[in-house]
């Protein structure tokens, strides 16, 4: 009975059926929704073990059971859940198998209709009649099924809702009305999750906020109940909907926004960049092709090296072959890591060939498809970042923290100090001209956190994120500055980085200290290592270095790392 879950999701539909699927499609989890996917247990005996103890999948396992054909009766034995609910659930199953009996040319109206009023997503509705989802979205629109607007009547129909807090269903009335006004897109960053907190939900108001200081009316997509970008009175307009390409995409088309921002809502958003450039929307402040350059080890060290900036040898690989013939170039201990994650997912330290193979082989089987990034890893390095705001033409450096354990930690996981306390004068030189270098040469505009090791006076670039990171709110807060609304008005274009009188606050350190929830999950491993585990975090204000707490925390720097 001891709560294990780290952010939650909500969805809205006129049926449970809907509301499900879009709570499902929110997760974040590599699933299209609950059911046709592809991704389903087809194992009796696994079905029905996690049908009696129940683990976060549950829900989907319910959903296996039904479509392997296990009794109504023992299922709900099993779970002990109400039947209504599982024979909404049962009742997705049949549809399902219908469907399939088509494909994309002789498909009913009916069934479509059915299926989009009950939630399914394009993609899941290709994957059953075996095609592209764009081919369904464009047979959907033939069939003239389209999407309409409801307004959430927070009301209770007492007397008229005139709250801007709308979600999307299959109906004929739309009651979105849409404004001639110029208008901007901000897309949240979904559920909290270990990786992706509330930090990127304070970076996505304040930049809603911005937005409407420069005249532009706001849409906020999101679909995080706890959050404040989904109170009805932040945006001008909120669309309470996954952050899920189809349901963005369908919003886009029924707004006509002047753009999208998508720095400020963590890795959720930034997703999505690619295909939005793909289907011509602009994406305000930094592009796309420069988001992509810095996911792209291979172009950014060739821009390191352009810069005369250094970085830690490395080579990307796509197959465990691959990456024990490259290994030998590199050099151990070597950190393992897929491209284009947050929070560390999926990443190890490894220190021989052994572990080298078994972990590029996991990599590839959690994420399929995606290329994997070999690092000589620096071994008792420090490690240090900053934030910064870039035009494409100045830059302004808001913050650099230095983490206080040895490079090896993840980021969200590090106790790490504003400003540095000991990198000498040499190094924070380096570190501020690396900064601004890297934010020129990327087109930044709007925000930029660059990660380095310091080894031997030599300062290495470990990675660059131009979006908003997870220590621009703590810096805001340290330094009584409000660098995201900043930020926003660069991207829009409304302001220069010289147009702002920046006054921070500096007074002492400030300390961020990681929270972690190992008495949740007992069985977890403790030690930290390149995947973060922290499950929120809090600040810590000292007037100097010679504080007990600083001293006590330092001492502790060398504990050990885990591979």
């Amino acid at each position: 009975f001891s709560m294990k879950s780290v952010g939650e999701t909500m969805g809205i539909g006129r049926n449970f059926q809907e509301a499900l699927q879009k709570a499902c499609q929110s997760l974040e989890i590599k699933r299209n929704g609950l059911g046709a996917d592809g991704k389903e247990l087809t194992k009796q005996d696994q079905i029905l073990h996690s049908l009696e103890f129940p683990s976060w999948n549950r829900l989907f396992h319910i959903y296996d059971a039904f479509k392997l054909g296990i009794p109504f009766k023992t299922i709900q034995k099993l779970t002990m859940i109400d039947k209504w609910f599982l024979e909404q659930i049962e009742e997705l199953v049949v549809l399902e198998k219908e469907i399939s009996k088509y494909n994309i040319d002789t498909l009913p109206v009916e069934l479509m209709s059915a299926a989009k009023s009950k939630g399914y997503a394009d993609r899941q509705i290709a994957h059953l009649l075996k095609c592209l989802e764009s081919e369904v979205f464009k047979k959907r629109h033939e069939m003239d099924i389209k999407r309409v607007y409801k307004l959430v009547d927070t009301c209770s129909a007492e007397f008229e809702a005139k709250t801007p807090y709308y979600y999307s269903t299959f109906q004929h009335e739309n009651e979105s009305v849409v404004s001639d006004k110029k208008k901007v897109i901000i897309l949240g960053s979904g559920p909290n999750r270990i990786g992706q907190g509330i930090e990127f939900d304070y970076s996505c108001v304040h930049g809603v906020l911005a937005a409407k200081e420069c005249g532009y009316e706001t849409i906020m997509i999101n679909c995080n109940p706890e959050t404040v970008s989904t109170d009805f009175d932040t945006a001008d307009k909120l669309y309470f909907e996954p952050v899920f390409w189809e349901h963005i995409y369908d919003i886009i088309l029924h707004e006509n926004p002047v753009g999208v921002i998508v720095q400020l809502g963590g890795q959720t958003a930034l997703k999505l960049a690619e295909k939005l450039q793909r289907y011509g929307i602009k994406i305000i402040g930094t592009s796309y092709e420069a988001l992509d350059l810095a996911e792209d080890r291979g172009s950014f060290s060739k821009l390191l090296q352009e810069n005369d900036i250094p970085y830690p040898p490395f080579t990307v690989v796509e197959d465990a072959d691959n990456a024990l013939e490259k290994a030998k170039d590199i050099g151990f201990p070597m950190l393992v890591r897929p491209s284009y994650v947050l929070g560390g997912q999926g990443m190890k330290i490894v220190i021989n060939e052994k572990e080298l193979e078994e972990h590029v082989v996991d990599v590839l089987r959690d994420i399929p498809g995606n290329k994997v990034l070999l690092d000589h890893f620096l071994d008792g390095a420090i490690e240090a970042e900053a934030d910064a705001i870039c035009d494409g033409e100045d830059v302004h450096i808001i913050g650099i923290m230095q983490h206080i354990e040895p490079a090896g930690i993840h980021s969200g996981d590090s106790y790490a100090v504003l400003p540095p306390y000991n990198l000498g004068d040499l190094v924070m030189q380096l570190i501020e001209t690396y900064t601004r270098k890297i934010a020129l040469a990327l087109k930044t505009k709007g925000l930029i956190n660059i990660q380095f090791a310091i080894k031997n006076d030599t300062v290495y670039i470990i990675e660059a994120n131009p979006r908003a990171s997870r220590t621009v709110p703590f810096i805001c807060k340290a330094y009584q500055e409000p660098y995201v609304n900043y930020a926003t008005k660069v991207m829009l274009g409304e302001k220069k980085v010289k147009d702002f009188d920046f006054k921070p606050v500096k007074k002492g350190y400030a300390i961020k200290e990681p929270i972690f929830s190992f008495n949740k999950f007992p069985n977890v491993n403790k030690e930290l290592g390149p995947e973060m585990k922290s499950t929120g975090e809090s600040i810590y204000f000292i007037d100097d270095l010679m504080d007990d707490y600083f001293l006590k925390i330092y001492s502790e720097r060398n504990l050990y790392l885990s591979r």
